[in-house]
């Protein structure tokens, strides 16, 4: 039913998965122990990269866990991981900046963050379904009408997730640019601490490219699967 092709594209999605993930944890632990001479922590970081940008409406909170941060649009919070809403290191620092960068956006109204959040409703319906559907596809067999179709359905919805997944490369590129520019502007941090809060930042968005391309080429095996059953 799955061809070796399948299990060779998964390989090679989890083996450079792997190691952008294990080198976005070597470097946060590396700059994690460059400790910020203005001694600002990530929370007060976070506080007043949002007072400089005029927004006021925005709570910063700690969440439990590591690399849990994220901007919630729809309470306004800034959600920064324990350790990194307490320490007081570049990497804190820079993680706290790029999460403000989304409430920056959408104080702005930036287009592909208001795009990715419409996609938000679709894209929770196709990562239930589009696995269900694929495989039920197979099992009816594809080269039927009710196969096909069934099929077809999967790859749409799996469509409709590297979509999204494209589109948040632009709102995370984005908000790491927001970030280091308000850092560097604002003089948050020394010319050590920034080079530092930057690569931190760089192998952050490379899970995000990772990502993007496995589920492309996710999506191209299984087109192909579809116009091959065709034939």
């Amino acid at each position: 039913m799955i061809g070796m092709e399948y299990y060779i594209i998964i390989g090679v999605i989890s083996l450079f998965s792997w190691l952008v993930s294990n080198t976005l944890k070597r470097k946060f632990k590396k700059y994690s122990k460059i400790q910020l001479r203005n001694g600002m922590s990530g929370a007060e970081v976070a506080q007043k990269m949002l007072a400089d940008h005029g927004i006021f409406d925005v709570k910063v909170v700690s969440t439990p866990g590591s690399l849990t941060d994220h901007y919630n649009p729809q309470n306004k919070t800034v959600n920064l991981s324990e350790s990194v809403y307490n320490q007081r290191n570049a990497a804190s620092a820079a993680v706290a900046a790029h999460e403000v960068g989304h409430a920056v956006q959408h104080a702005k109204a930036y287009k592909w963050l208001t795009m990715r959040s419409q996609l938000v409703p679709m894209v929770n319906v196709s990562s239930k379904f589009s696995q269900y559907l694929v495989m039920g596809g197979l099992l009816l067999g594809a080269a039927s009408s009710l196969g096909y179709w069934v099929l077809l359905a999967g790859v749409v919805l799996m469509g409709m997730a590297t979509l999204f997944s494209f589109i948040t490369l632009p709102v995370e590129y984005d908000a790491s640019n927001r970030a280091l520019a308000w850092l560097k502007n604002k003089n948050i941090v020394s010319r050590e601490e920034f080079e530092g809060s930057k690569d931190a930042l760089k192998w952050a968005a490379r899970t995000y490219l990772v990502a993007a391309l496995g589920s492309l080429a996710m999506l191209a095996y299984w087109v192909l699967r579809l116009m091959a059953s065709r034939d």
